[in-house]
C-alpha cells in the first residue's frame, strides 16, 4: 500500500530557477509531473530519460509557442524526488539531450545520491 503521503521535492543545482522562467502552461504540466512522482505515481507525459539503465530519471518534454522544454527528474529515492535539470532545448537538430545537458544531468544525479546518503546518516 502506498504511502498516504507525498515524497518531498528537492531542487538540485538551479533546475528550480530555471523552471520559474517557462512559460505558465509549461510550468503547469512539469509541476503536475512532479506532483504525480511525489504520490508515486508516472505521469502521462514522463517517459524514460534515454542513457539511464533504469526508468528510475525521468523526464517530460513540453512544446509551447515553437520552443521545446524540458525537466529531468529522478525517482530513484525513497525518500524524495529530486528534479535535476530544467531547460529549453535549443537545438533544432533531433529529439536527443544535447551532450552538455547529458552530463549536467549525470553530475546533478550524484549530487542527489550524495544528498540521499547524507541525510539517512544524520
Amino acid at each position: 500500500m502506498p504511502d498516504a503521503r507525498p515524497k518531498p521535492l528537492r531542487w538540485v543545482g538551479d533546475s528550480r530557477k530555471q523552471i520559474q522562467r517557462f512559460p505558465e502552461p509549461v510550468k503547469d504540466e512539469i509541476g503536475q509531473a512532479l506532483w504525480v512522482a511525489q504520490e508515486g505515481g508516472k505521469h502521462r507525459s514522463a517517459k524514460p530519460l534515454k542513457g539511464f539503465k533504469s526508468a528510475g530519471v525521468l523526464e517530460v518534454v513540453q512544446d509551447f509557442d515553437g520552443d521545446t522544454y524540458r525537466a529531468v527528474y529522478t525517482v530513484r529515492f525513497k525518500s524524495a524526488v529530486y528534479a535535476l535539470h530544467c531547460f529549453q532545448k535549443k537545438s533544432r537538430k533531433g529529439a536527443e539531450t544535447p551532450k552538455p545537458d547529458m552530463n549536467l544531468i549525470m553530475e546533478r544525479l550524484r549530487a542527489a545520491e550524495r544528498d540521499e546518503r547524507e541525510r539517512r546518516t544524520t
